[in-house]
């Protein structure tokens, strides 16, 4: 067990995040837009405020993920480092008229988290202007992001350590990022997943006005049900398994993992995978090859 996993596990880390694209979005109209683009709640926020979202395609498919943060004259858009080139082509498509600037931010900016049970009183080092401190984790831990400029990122780090945090890398957050069953973009959320499929109903209002997509995540709301869900499994293995192993019931298809990894709170693999919604119960045990997968 790392020291970066533990930090994450039982006190505080810090992961360098600033591989993962950064835009801001700035404009008269730019709450008005996006709200009608996405598929939270984003004419409410608050500055300092910050949710999940959806761009989804106007059959209701999901086109990238993000992070949005409410900053008094800006949102800053945070999003996997794959979704660079593709995000500000899905929000610029339909501007015609309205008043809304994207500047890709994301070379002259650092990011980090810092997350774990123990990573809130840390917020007290990092007062100063220079550091930008929002709501948002990827492992599923509590915590928080820090944004400041490029150069400044060994000072953030700095500080942080002073604090006790401790340097988690990428494996140790993907190890608890599957631990607590928090998807991927590209991974387990793909450009054919509906939002009800991943079961992360955080990035959905159901209470705002029309946006991209929302006629379908509509209809399934009200026929109550979809044919596959996102679920968490542990196999009785300590050998990851490869993305795309087929799972069975009673020899009939019922899904494959989508991204797997040894726990080492478990002592098994602990996976996510994508599974006929009639074994998505808790405790139903599929088959992996010649290893049992079973829904948690």
């Amino acid at each position: 067990m790392s020291k970066g996993y533990e930090a994450l596990r039982h006190g505080a880390a810090w992961l360098d995040l600033s591989a993962r694209a950064r835009f801001v979005v700035r404009g008269r109209d730019r709450a008005r837009y996006l709200h009608n683009l996405t598929s939270n709640e984003i004419k409410k926020m608050t500055p300092e405020s910050s949710c999940y979202a959806f761009l989804l395609t106007p059959q209701g498919r999901i086109q990238a993920d993000l992070d949005v943060f409410c900053c008094a004259d800006h949102f800053l858009l945070d999003t996997e480092s794959e979704l660079r080139e593709k995000v500000p082509a899905l929000i610029l498509k339909y501007k015609v008229a309205d008043q809304v600037e994207l500047e890709d931010v994301t070379t002259q900016t650092a990011s980090v988290g810092v997350e774990g049970p123990d990573a809130a009183p840390l917020r007290a080092a990092l007062t100063e202007p220079d550091f930008t401190v929002l709501d948002a984790t990827v492992t599923g831990q509590p915590g928080f992001r820090v944004f400041c400029a490029a150069e400044k990122l060994p000072e953030l780090i700095r500080r942080l350590e002073a604090a006790g945090a401790v340097a988690a890398d990428a494996a140790d957050a993907r190890a608890v990022r599957i631990e607590n069953g928090r998807p991927r973009y590209g991974e387990d959320i793909r450009e054919t997943s509906l939002p009800q499929e991943t079961q992360q109903m955080r990035a959905v209002s159901f209470n705002k006005g029309c946006y991209l997509g929302q006629e379908i995540v509509e209809r399934i709301r009200a026929q109550g049900r979809v044919n596959k869900l996102l679920v968490r499994l542990e196999l009785e293995t300590s050998e990851p398994v490869p993305p795309a192993t087929k799972l069975t019931a009673d020899g009939k298809e019922a899904g494959e993992i989508t991204s797997s990894v040894f726990s080492p709170r478990s002592g098994r693999v602990a996976a996510l995978g994508i599974v006929r919604t009639p074994y998505a119960t808790s405790g139903a045990a599929l088959q992996a090859g010649a290893l049992t997968a079973r829904v948690v």
